[in-house]
């Protein structure tokens, strides 16, 4: 590639990255105060070691909610994690000098996901949405606490117990019988 071409390739993935960062700050929402509703736990949950370190606090900051990265909601029991291209669409211009934007880069290259480490999970036995949860209107917050002030993410609220799911569906006027989370035959029990 010559460098007339190399030069104008590289200014418009600056424009296209400048393009997109401004999009995402449009519509991103206001920053609202996050009313947590779900405990803190109780004991210490180190956050796990992930693949490329990723500051949820800086990149809520600059404006990206977290649907832009975590898709999925509407569907599934567990958010999905960014797909590599998300990621690469800002930083194949920025941050390019640090070694984790490095690392995103050849993971990007190489076609393959980036290996998130889950952070929260559903446990056995529990047949969950974030759907339902999302149509009631409860924000991420509520049960995850402000991610806006972590570095690092971590297990830091009790989402996952179950006292913490029926004292919350018992405030909000929401079913508590079993089956609304709990799914087994229940004709094999006597």
């Amino acid at each position: 590639m010559n460098y007339n071409v190399r030069s104008a390739y590289n200014v418009s993935a600056g424009v296209l990255s400048v393009t997109l960062f401004l999009l995402l700050m449009l519509g991103a929402r206001a920053q609202q105060e996050v009313v947590q509703e779900v405990p803190d736990n109780f004991a210490m949950h180190p956050a796990p070691v992930q693949p490329i370190p990723y500051s949820h606090q800086l990149h809520l900051t600059l404006g990206l909610v977290c649907e832009t990265c975590h898709t999925g909601a509407e569907s599934s029991s567990s958010m999905g994690f960014p797909a590599t291209s998300t990621c690469m669409a800002c930083h194949n211009t920025v941050a390019t000098d640090r070694p984790s934007i490095a690392q995103l880069s050849e993971i990007s290259a190489s076609g393959e996901p980036i290996p998130w480490q889950r952070v929260y999970r559903v446990l056995a036995g529990v047949t969950w949405s974030h759907a339902p949860h999302l149509e009631a209107g409860v924000q991420c917050g509520a049960c995850h606490g402000d991610v806006a002030q972590q570095e690092t993410m971590a297990m830091t609220t009790s989402v996952t117990a179950m006292a913490s799911c029926i004292s919350c569906h018992e405030a909000h006027a929401a079913d508590t019988a079993c089956a609304t989370c709990h799914s087994w035959p229940l004709n094999e029990f006597p």
